[in-house]
């Protein structure tokens, strides 16, 4: 399409390239409207003396559409946002005050057995609503893990486990960068103000980032511009580096995230995996501090030891945290596609000497009803049935696949459901 002298001459040789982009779209709706008239009525019409007054009125038309289009979005997902709160500390955590120990579950949602499921915090609109439908109409609960460890994970947990007298995990983990790596403190300059470290991702900062942050300030030899120190900033927040000499930023290695997210020193190291693989698996991992708080309500309803089908929670964060509360792992399913994470769960159930019976299965479609039943008639039923969704379909962070409950991974959540429907159902009616 090209713009004539005419049309020029309406908006104005100074005009915008906004205001020439608007003209263009009014023109093209006022032609096709004048498509919708007949012959005949297009001549009377353009007979009418206000003829030109009403063919402009295509361009506010066309401002007051797109501004309804607009509204209309905006009301959509109002109904189907969840307002997450500040500060995001769920019903309680134990360094904070305003503790919750009561709350109302529907009736469908009263356990045993029981569910537990994560998901991140920040997701697209409507995927906490759907979801909560799905899980029997339970709310979340959103809960930021910087109130349990040094790096900030905001999650939400749909669930149905009791909340009043939990407790946390001993020790406390360091809640603070320093207190987590003292060795950085020494080149920590007075300008980075972080005290926190952001979400743990799936992935790194490359050397070549690194090696431009070094250069960009030995340019200086006191302290950067400010313009410099934003730079600096806003990459060391976005890949969390921290200061491992003059000048000199580097990523954590995969034992540092270990550590903040709660696992045992070369927890990963055990499936024999590449350090990419180890930190996309942690990426996509539960932080076993802050699931122990929530699971540690179980200790003493299952003194002598508990049945746990674990879906897609990837390295084993759930059984992890039951460990270290010292509730004994009768017997663990565990669905998990990753070969890396089976590895993993398998070679850490080997070195902490579990008396149960781990059952890996590594494809969600082999857990049917039948299977279920087999299942449950050589080892019983299942008390907890616990899972997640990995991140990459949800996450903010990730541009190009934030499908919501539709992507690859984040549709398992559906797998969850069905699974989860079977077993209440089937326990129910034994």
């Amino acid at each position: 399409m090209y713009l004539n002298v005419n049309s020029l001459n309406t908006v104005g040789p100074r005009s915008s390239i906004v205001e020439l982009t608007d003209f263009i779209c009014a023109a093209q709706m006022a032609k096709a409207a004048d498509a919708l008239f007949p012959v005949e009525d297009k001549k009377s019409f353009c007979n009418d003396p206000n003829y030109k007054k009403r063919r402009n009125m295509g361009y506010d038309l066309w401002k007051r559409k797109k501004q309804m289009k607009l509204e209309k979005k905006l009301l959509n997902e109002d109904d189907n946002v969840v307002h997450l709160p500040n500060p995001m500390i769920g019903f309680g955590v134990p360094t904070e005050p305003g503790q919750i120990t009561q709350r109302t579950l529907p009736e469908d949602a009263i356990g045993p057995p029981y569910f537990y499921y994560e998901n991140v915090a920040m997701a697209p609109v409507g995927v906490w609503s759907e979801m909560s439908r799905y899980l029997y109409d339970v709310g979340p609960e959103f809960v930021d893990s910087k109130y349990f460890c040094a790096a900030a994970r905001k999650r939400g947990y749909i669930h149905n486990l009791p909340i009043d007298n939990r407790f946390p995990l001993f020790p406390f983990p360091p809640r603070t960068i320093h207190e987590a790596f003292p060795l950085t403190k020494k080149w920590w300059p007075c300008w980075d103000p972080r005290t926190k470290l952001n979400c743990l991702q799936t992935c790194t900062a490359s050397a070549k980032l690194t090696e431009r942050i070094r250069k960009a300030l030995e340019a200086y030899d006191d302290e950067p511009p400010l313009n410099v120190q934003k730079y600096v900033l806003d990459e060391c927040r976005k890949w969390n580096l921290v200061w491992v000499g003059r000048n000199k930023v580097a990523p954590l290695e995969p034992d540092e995230v270990e550590m903040l997210l709660g696992f045992p020193k070369n927890h990963t190291r055990g499936g024999g995996s590449s350090r990419t693989e180890r930190i996309k698996s942690l990426g996509n991992s539960f932080q076993v501090d802050t699931v122990a708080y929530h699971l540690s309500v179980l200790k003493d309803m299952y003194p002598g030891g508990i049945n746990v089908l674990s879906l897609f929670s990837g390295i084993g964060g759930a059984e992890v945290a039951l460990h270290r509360l010292r509730i004994p792992l009768k017997t663990v399913v565990s669905v998990e596609k990753s070969e890396v994470n089976r590895n993993i769960v398998r070679s850490w159930w080997e070195q902490t000497n579990q008396h149960g019976t781990l059952i890996d299965i590594p494809d969600v479609q082999e857990l049917n009803g039948d299977r279920l039943e087999q299942l449950m008639s050589r080892y019983g039923g299942f008390d907890l049935v616990v899972g997640g969704s990995p991140c990459n379909n949800l996450a903010g962070s990730n541009r190009h696949h934030r499908d919501g409950l539709e992507g690859k991974e984040s549709s398992l959540f559906y797998d969850y459901c069905r699974i989860l429907d079977l077993v209440r159902l089937m326990q129910r009616t034994q």
